[in-house]
């Protein structure tokens, strides 16, 4: 399966955490491909630091659930906190990687949705994909990157 990620910083040596963030996917994989960098004010929530993004696209045969807690461990591991407070709501964080999408899998259960509930929202989202996927399509609306992107304000 083609995995379609997503990491995000606003603290700490920000470029350092993405790319430990990218060397801890990869490995044992036979290789991944990274976009270019998105810097982006939070969203979601007020914070005064800024995040930085990237999109990773890799293949793997591991089921969405086991790479979910692959990720789940990265982010442990990187020193990452959980990124939402006691009451739900977003915070800043060393490390969160998302999975925006896999292939053209639909998934909704009470741990996973893919395609990300948030993706055509998100322009941090978005660009990466666009960049490393410009020919996917969501599987719900039918849309590429390009198109969502061209909905956003």
């Amino acid at each position: 399966m083609n995995y379609y990620l997503n990491i995000g910083t606003n603290i700490g040596d920000r470029r350092d955490n993405l790319y430990r963030a990218v060397v801890a996917l990869a490995a044992g994989t036979s290789g991944c491909a990274v976009s270019s960098i998105v810097e982006s004010e939070a969203w979601g929530f007020e914070s005064a630091n800024r995040f930085l993004n990237v999109g990773v696209s890799l293949d793997s045969d591991m089921s969405p659930q086991r790479m979910l807690d692959h990720i789940h461990e990265i982010e442990r591991r990187l020193g990452s906190a959980s990124h939402r407070d006691e009451q739900g709501n977003y915070i800043d964080r060393l490390v969160d990687i998302d999975i925006m999408a896999i292939d053209d899998m639909v998934l909704d259960t009470p741990a996973l949705q893919v395609p990300h509930v948030h993706l055509a929202k998100r322009d941090f989202f978005l660009r990466p994909l666009q960049e490393l996927a410009p020919d996917w399509h969501h599987p719900i609306t039918g849309l590429t990157p390009e198109q969502m992107l061209a909905y956003l304000p």
